[in-house]
């Protein structure tokens, strides 16, 4: 009798063994399967863009490239405090410089430096909104472009759509910036010494001219950066639609 008790014992568990064996192999099979279908729908999702998503998604990543580059010159010693950017004496006027730096007129030749790229910061401020316009306005075809394009190519269509805007905005901003920070008055009180040295050639620059230029060849310089840093630094894509467009411009890339 004992020994029928320990053989049914037996068979019980070797029972309950393969239907635990069978339970954790269906279990295993189960989460195979679920596995396999988040894999796969995770790479529908990440697989190639629509055009609308292509639009979408350019759009979204040069509003935060123009953004940040708009932001960081608009503040002060945003040009000043930029070497990439700064701005320097016009090209005419740096003999000036440099004479008059030579006789002690250091202040004089600082205080001008100073007042041009406070001009041009203040001027920045009016540069997000033409930009961000100019994304709006943006076709499908442009997106494709640009994303599939050389890694400057959305700086190259801001510079064919927003330049023209630029300057005819800009001017009228740097003439009232000039006065307002003094650099009207530096650069004459400059130009006037050393238009009084003997056997000089006088000289004379349309700082409003000089000035936007500058200011927005700095501002495309920092788009360029914005565009250059999301197009080669994945953490830089901070949304799934920027994971998916840049990824695959990525893929078509190799």
């Amino acid at each position: 009798m004992k020994k029928i008790n320990i053989l049914s014992a037996s068979l019980a568990l070797i029972l309950f063994t393969n239907l635990n064996v069978n339970a954790q192999i269906k279990l295993s099979d189960i989460f195979k399967k679920i596995i396999e279908k988040q894999g796969t729908t995770t790479t529908g999702a990440m697989g190639t863009p629509s055009t609308f998503e292509i639009g979408q998604g350019i759009k979204e990543a040069l509003q935060i490239g123009v953004s940040a580059g708009a932001d960081r010159l608009s503040v002060k010693d945003g040009f000043l405090g930029n070497l990439a950017v700064k701005i320097l004496m016009p090209p005419e006027a740096q003999k000036v410089e440099k004479t008059l730096r030579s006789i002690g007129l250091n202040k004089l030749c600082d205080n001008v430096i100073v007042s041009l790229n406070r001009a041009a910061e203040d001027a920045a401020t009016e540069a997000k909104p033409i930009f961000i316009s100019a994304i709006k306005q943006m076709t499908l075809t442009d997106a494709t472009n640009i994303l599939l394009g050389n890694n400057d190519a959305a700086t190259a269509y801001f510079k064919r759509v927003t330049t023209s805007q630029l300057m005819q905005k800009f001017s009228p901003i740097v003439t009232t910036s000039l006065s307002k920070v003094n650099a009207t008055k530096y650069y004459s009180d400059l130009t006037s010494q050393y238009n009084r040295l003997p056997l000089v050639k006088p000289v004379n620059t349309n700082l409003t001219e000089y000035v936007t230029q500058k200011a927005i060849d700095g501002l495309f310089l920092e788009v360029a950066k914005e565009e250059l840093k999301i197009r080669g630094n994945l953490s830089s894509r901070s949304s799934t639609l920027l994971q998916k467009v840049f990824g695959y411009a990525d893929k078509k890339k190799i």
